[in-house]
């Protein structure tokens, strides 16, 4: 069993809260001409203005992208600019899960922006200005904590889940990279983890990879943590897909291993399955990461990816239903983001209460970038 319990670490002198508690904004980046994204230009803002329409609907929504290239096609979707605000600033692309800070709250209830390394999963992509767009929010006072430097420590947020009680979910293929820290072991990674974020209780994930996914398997494709001592996973292909599907054998591998993770106490965690997308392709055959656990919680809602597939569609948000209760599972249709190996999870980061400067009066944007004309 891959897991580890640091008994040296104070549960709670400092923690990663959990995505479900209260928010101050979401953080998302602007698809543009110099984005991956500009031969699908169109068909990927729809994409983008749907989430922040649903979204903003329940909390702010912050955009980050230059302005000139950003503006003219934000302005045509009218959001609300009470709760739709813009930050010109500098981005390759639009992947704010795994370049936005991570927010850790200490014991006196006060927060913490950690600025980590983005080096694009791994030297595989451009990422010069998206590894500073932290930094560019930081010298433009938006954040109401300070900037702790993390920068030559290599992290995407989409790499690590968190209960916000110390516990950490995450892989082993991911973390474990070379190209990320690869002079580091996985004793000393865990130990840099645990140091950074208070977590005492840390399970790695050593299966469950996805064909087509350029993140080297971020957790948040793959297994997500949900309260009471839940994990909510991506169950193997069914039986139509199984033998033509090249996730079948990792997924079954990962679904085992999650049986034999503990909690802290030593309890079995509640496992719920999510079904598998059938397999989409890109133009070229090419498989791509579909995937259900990609879902954004908030305090109030569960915004949940879905693929055009009605019978597993409608399976995963009434599964998620009965996960999280006392939530409202709202779809949107992901089958643009899934076109550049990600979906809706990989394009948000949320920033917890506490975190974002002026969110109630607006100063926390230049006025003269509000939304609207």
């Amino acid at each position: 069993m891959n897991d580890s319990v640091k008994t040296d670490i104070l549960p709670l002198s400092r923690r990663l809260p959990a995505e479900w508690e209260t928010h101050d904004c979401v953080l998302i980046a602007w698809p543009h001409e110099l984005t991956d994204w500009n031969y699908m230009l169109d068909e990927a803002r729809d994409c983008f203005a749907n989430i922040v329409r649903a979204i903003s609907e329940e909390e702010c929504v912050l955009i980050a992208g230059p302005a000139d290239l950003c503006l003219p096609s934000i302005r045509r979707y009218e959001f609300d600019a009470r709760r739709v605000k813009f930050m010109d600033i500098p981005t390759n692309d639009t992947w704010a899960r795994d370049f936005g800070g991570l927010t850790i709250e200490l014991e006196n209830g006060t927060k913490k922006v950690l600025d980590f390394k983005f080096n694009g999963w791994g030297l595989k992509f451009a990422s010069n200005l998206d590894n500073l767009i932290t930094l560019g929010l930081e010298k433009a006072k938006s954040f109401n904590a300070p900037l702790e430097n993390h920068l030559s420590f290599v992290l995407e947020g989409g790499s690590v889940e968190s209960d916000g009680q110390g516990t950490l979910l995450t892989t082993s293929e991911c973390l474990l990279s070379p190209n990320r820290n690869g002079a580091m072991t996985q004793e000393q990674i865990d130990e840099y983890l645990c140091d950074a974020f208070g977590f005492n209780h840390t399970l790695w994930l050593d299966h469950g990879a996805l064909a087509g996914d350029d993140t080297d398997s971020h957790i948040d494709t793959l297994a997500r943590l949900a309260p009471g001592d839940t994990i909510i996973y991506v169950g193997a292909p069914d039986e139509e897909n199984m033998d033509k599907d090249p996730n079948t054998d990792s997924l079954q591998r990962m679904r085992d291993q999650l049986s034999t993770f503990r909690t802290k106490e030593g309890n079995p965690f509640n496992l719920v399955e999510l079904p598998s997308p059938a397999p989409i392709y890109d133009e070229d055959g090419q498989q791509l990461p579909a995937t259900y656990a990609n879902f954004l919680i908030s305090p109030r809602r569960i915004y949940l990816p879905v693929y055009s597939q009605p019978r597993k569609d409608l399976l995963a948000q009434q599964i998620l239903r009965i996960a999280f209760p006392d939530h409202e599972v709202v779809p949107i249709d992901c089958r643009a983001l899934i076109q550049q190996h990600g979906s809706l999870h990989c394009v948000t980061m949320q920033f917890p209460a506490g975190t974002i400067a002026g969110i109630d009066n607006g100063n926390w944007i230049e006025p003269d970038n509000n939304i609207k004309n």
